[in-house]
């Protein structure tokens, strides 16, 4: 038996047991006679002891030891008599008898502490040793505790968790497949999954009314701090449910999942917002709602000056600043440059202050009274010593884009997004359709199985773009902290109107019958009323960890570029590989050189 207990366990009432542990040698120092190591596992750290009159052997083999070597450790447990109040062990020690060196470790490229020296890069390269940190380890037991919370709670609702395939047919509609060449199948392919999607509708044809799964996902797209190429969804499905049916259960689980893990009471019952609402106050369909600065539209008080800006504008619209009224130029030049960088697209801003003193103050005041100013004041609803950050534009939803961007920057400047502060929304009436002028069609906003509001059916078939736009689509989306955690909608369970939903969206009746004929057929086979919802683990995972990257809540992500740089993935195969899958690599001129 390489260990009888954990370096995390012990305490005053173990004194006087012998114990083997064994674990990674964390540090070693010597003070005066005594030679003390901390040992190192999963569960915590605890500290060794030999004086030099103790046993040769125990000397000699502390001699030869470095940082990480891997031992096995034999001795009784004493009282410290200096004690460690910052770790659960600090009131012993252990008085050893016997040390073992189970393996020998070089010296690690950064060290392994909380706080540690090595850079990213280096340390995704040496992953299997970053993971020996307390903050990566803590990472995914709050990882596993969710999943075991999530497990819990659905299987008391009587879901069953069903596994799905991870090879399936391509049909890319937004994001793009991996795709996987069959051996046996020359000249064919799988694709991997971008979810279970008509898997877990085709339970529901089946009759598994309540189905869900912890699983992964595949997406071929750029990536950011909370996109991984492969990531895991919690997937669920419910039969004979209407919306209200599927936000009531997952509510449950959400308030579950914050009470078991955080101890932390979240809104009952969740507040509801539709989308169009969402884009007009918070210029975001996941607005963070811990604060308020919502947008108003000034486009009737602002025009009519002589300001071409603005006279010109189809949308026009502010948000007022509480307390900022004192913003220097300085400042008020910063974030007129950051409302022009790329990320953000805006021309320019403009601003009024309304000082304490009862003056206004305005970027345009060549243009604009102070009682013009302050009408436009009042319709921004703001008060003395405010400031007003105003911007414009051709196109409503990217101005109030922009603004709902320049809102989430202020929050975080004015320390208004409290991580330790929990705000959830369900959003909901997303538009069903979303036209694409460049390409002069209609896309599904979420995916092409979302069914549309039962009252919009009519506007559904009609042959006016205008009426189509109008639809709202049977959905919704779970946002916490302007963070999009989930999302889902009542499915199409019918075969006609799933074949109308590919005719809006210009796919034609061989194209839909190639890519989606076995649902259009299952659905003729009794399908019964469904819908359902993922959660984006990796994201719920990092939001309780308080966290706006997911890598550190994976135990092997991959880097920015979609590269595994720890075992070199993606790589090249070799040409017997290539040969035997019958695929030919064609690079782009680009990549030769």
């Amino acid at each position: 038996m390489y260990r009888t207990k954990t370096c995390g366990e012990l305490r005053l009432a173990d004194v006087g047991k012998e114990v083997t542990l064994a674990g990674w040698v964390q540090r070693i120092r010597k003070m005066g006679s005594l030679n003390f190591v901390d040992l190192r596992d999963r569960y915590g750290i605890t500290q060794l002891v030999a004086d030099d009159n103790g046993p040769v052997e125990v000397l000699d083999a502390l001699k030869g030891l470095g940082r990480e070597f891997v031992i096995q450790a034999v001795g009784t447990v004493t009282e410290r008599q200096s004690k460690n109040a910052k770790i659960p062990t600090g009131d012993i020690e252990i008085k050893l008898s016997c040390i073992t060196v189970l393996n020998q470790s070089l010296t690690p490229p950064f060290t392994i502490e909380d706080e540690s020296d090595g850079g990213e890069d280096l340390r995704a390269r040496y992953r299997y040793l970053d993971l020996r940190r307390n903050p990566l380890k803590n990472a995914l037991m709050l990882r596993h505790r969710i999943a075991h919370e999530v497990r819990n709670y659905l299987d008391a609702q009587d879901f069953l968790e069903i596994e799905t395939p991870y090879l399936i047919k391509s049909t890319p509609e937004g994001a793009r497949d991996f795709v996987v060449p069959s051996r046996m199948n020359p000249g064919q392919f799988y694709a991997l999954p971008q979810s279970p999607q008509q898997q877990k509708q085709l339970l529901m044809v089946a009759g598994y009314d309540r189905y869900f799964q912890i699983v992964r996902c595949f997406r071929d797209e750029d990536l950011r701090a909370d996109r991984q190429p492969e990531f895991t969804q919690i997937d669920c499905e419910m039969s004979f449910v209407e919306q209200e049916d599927v936000l009531n259960v997952f509510e449950g689980m959400m308030r579950t999942v914050f009470k078991n893990v955080l101890n932390v009471e979240i809104a009952n019952p969740i507040p509801r917002m539709r989308w169009y609402d969402a884009m007009d106050n918070y210029g975001s369909d996941k607005p963070d709602i811990r604060f308020g600065m919502t947008i108003h539209d000034l486009t009737e008080a602002a025009k009519g000056k002589g300001f071409s800006v603005l006279d010109g504008a189809e949308y026009i619209g502010c948000i007022s600043v509480p307390g900022c009224a004192d913003y220097t130029r300085k400042q008020t030049d910063e974030l007129t440059e950051f409302v022009k960088r790329p990320q953000v697209g805006a021309k320019g801003l403009i601003y009024i202050k309304l000082n304490a003193d009862g003056s206004v103050k305005s970027s345009i005041d060549k243009f604009y009274s102070p009682e013009d100013l302050k009408k436009i004041a009042e319709v921004a609803e703001a008060k003395t010593g405010d400031l007003i950050l105003i911007m414009s534009g051709d196109n409503k939803r990217k101005v109030q884009n922009m603004l709902g961007t320049l809102r989430i920057e202020m929050g975080n400047r004015l320390g208004l997004r409290n991580p330790k502060e929990f705000a959830p929304l369900w959003v909901v009436d997303f538009p069903l359709l979303e036209w694409d002028d460049e390409t002069n069609r209609f896309y599904a906003m979420h995916h092409p199985f979302t069914a549309p509001k039962p009252e919009h059916m009519e506007m559904f078939y009609s042959d006016k773009k205008e009426d189509l736009e109008a639809v709202c689509a049977n959905a919704y989306d779970f946002v916490l902290n302007g963070t999009e955690l989930g999302g889902g909608s009542i499915r199409i369970h019918n075969a006609d109107v799933q074949k109308r939903m590919f005719e809006v969206l210009g796919i034609s009746p061989e194209e839909a019958d190639y890519k989606f004929g076995f649902m259009i057929n299952a659905f003729k086979y009794g399908a019964p009323p469904h819908g359902g919802l993922a959660f984006g683990f990796d994201r719920v995972c990092a939001l309780f960890g308080g966290s706006d990257s997911i890598r550190d809540y994976i135990a092997f992500p991959k880097n920015n570029t979609g590269r595994d740089v720890m075992i070199d993935a993606p790589s090249l195969i070799d040409q017997v590989q290539m040969d035997e899958l019958c695929i030919k690599s064609v690079l782009p001129e680009s990549d030769k050189k």
